[in-house]
């Protein structure tokens, strides 16, 4: 007659290290005995097993011990899901980043498929928050929960001529222009001044808050600035032309050495000869970059059908990318990665801005705790308490500014010190009498190579092949 089966070192489980699955197997089981249902899934109670019970299964097991002497899955946890941070999302893609020269197979460039201006109208939605995702705390097969965090609030993050609608979570044109991004990623609504022909003596210098077209070329000598994009459906010879934006030119740049062209996010141009480039993010060059000074904060590319780049200083953040780099004759040629100076004067800003709050917020820390004292001892007044209301709300939302301050300090402190992504690309050939520079770390090119790739490693700038 089969007998009940004593659990109790017949049967073992076998937990995995996270708490999420729990396995049973039976030591000892013939023919001879038998578990009932209810006293297995008790026994597993008594050991600790009550969440995500296989009850179906720890039927089967029941009625068959002597078919399951290998551990087989029991009970299974249920992991916890971090709730998915909030986002803004834009009736525009915004993502400059993105946005590069297009080439064909050929390496030539298709100027037809240059960005149209993102116009808006006065009243027009321009973006919306989307709003956190929840989370979804996990329980271990013990019953022990696991907490998840949810995600964080989405922020507007302000520019010019731009509301927040009474929602919270819309945003506004307040006039008729163009969406632009400027630094930070503050997001702005630009009127657009446009001029139909050369900037010269007839237009004198343009000084516009706003995006500018230019149908025609800058002529030396002459100046631009902008708050908005710059887009010159010609050429830039030596004039300074400036935005917080970026600045996109159909020619090329022959300034003789005179001159500047800086933008705040990147510049884009067919060529750049003896030219004097400043980018807060990129510079994108179709032919050649000859004789020059040029800083990106983050990418030179100069990889079109030519893709020369040879004399001069070339820096950028991140990455120097080009097809040819330097002469036959081994013009000096200088390619410098890793380094952000305007990062460094931006790092400098934010601290002051923070310096600033903190001793804001000691004022108001100290005017608080006044009105505190007076408020315990009756002696509060409808003035004083509406002037602690005040206090109490800007208060909080310096603490606010404080946190999101800090928060780009952290980023860009990580970045200036980050030397592991700057590389300076060579898609067909370097030539000696180039210097490459990376972070601290110099090195000198004294003979030809070809699709090579240098780059900071244990110390030194090391060379492996362009895949």
């Amino acid at each position: 007659m089969p007998l009940e089966m004593p659990l109790d070192g017949n049967a073992e489980i076998l937990v995995s290290d996270d708490l999420l699955s729990a396995s049973l197997y039976f030591k000892r089981a013939d023919a001879d005995y038998f578990v009932a249902f209810e006293q297995l899934e008790k026994w597993l109670y008594d050991n600790g097993i009550v969440y995500g019970i296989k009850r179906d299964l720890l039927r089967v097991l029941a009625a068959s011990p002597m078919s399951y002497s290998h551990p087989v899955i029991i009970a299974e946890g249920k992991r916890s899901v971090e709730g998915k941070s909030g986002r803004v999302e834009y009736i525009y893609n915004m993502d400059e980043h993105n946005k590069m020269l297009v080439e064909t197979e050929d390496g030539k460039v298709n100027y037809k498929e240059i960005n149209q201006l993102r116009n808006v109208k006065r009243g027009q939605l321009i973006a919306r928050k989307i709003p956190p995702g929840p989370s979804e705390p996990g329980v271990k097969v013990n019953g022990e929960p696991i907490p998840a965090a949810d995600g964080k609030e989405a922020r507007f993050k302000i520019g010019k001529n731009v509301v927040i609608g009474p929602d919270e979570v819309s945003l506004y044109a307040a006039i008729d222009g163009i969406l632009t991004k400027t630094e930070r990623d503050k997001i702005n609504v630009f009127p657009v001044y446009e001029v139909n022909g050369d900037v010269d003596y007839r237009t004198g210098n343009i000084d516009f808050v706003g995006t500018v077209v230019i149908r025609g070329n800058v002529l030396t000598g002459f100046r631009v600035r902008a708050s908005g994009d710059i887009r010159i459906v010609g050429g830039i010879e030596g004039a300074d032309v400036e935005t917080e934006g970026s600045i996109e030119i159909t020619g090329g740049i022959l300034a003789g050495g005179k001159g500047v062209v800086k933008a705040g996010k990147t510049v884009k141009s067919s060529f750049i000869q003896e030219g004097n480039i400043v980018a807060g993010e990129d510079v994108i060059v179709a032919q050649s970059i000859m004789h020059s000074n040029v800083r990106a904060g983050r990418n030179v590319q100069c990889v079109g059908a030519k893709g020369l780049i040879v004399g001069g200083t070339i820096q950028a953040g991140e990455k120097i990318s080009a097809r040819l780099i330097g002469n036959s004759t081994s013009t000096a040629t200088e390619l410098a990665v890793g380094v952000k100076p305007e990062l460094r004067q931006k790092l400098a800003e934010l601290r002051n801005e923070v310096r600033a709050l903190v001793v804001n917020l000691d004022k108001t820390d100290k005017a608080l705790a006044l009105l505190d004292q007076l408020a315990a001892a009756g002696q509060l007044s409808s003035e004083r308490l509406e002037m602690r209301a005040k206090l109490n709300a800007t208060r909080k939302r310096s603490l606010e500014t404080e946190k999101q301050l800090k928060e780009e300090l952290l980023e860009i402190e990580k970045s200036l010190e980050d030397t592991q992504v700057a590389c300076v690309e060579v898609k067909n050939t370097i030539y000696g009498g180039t210097k490459i520079v990376i972070g601290r770390y110099t090195r000198f090119i004294k003979e030809r190579s070809e699709r090579v790739r240098f780059h900071y490693s244990e110390g030194d700038i090391t060379v492996s092949p362009f895949q």
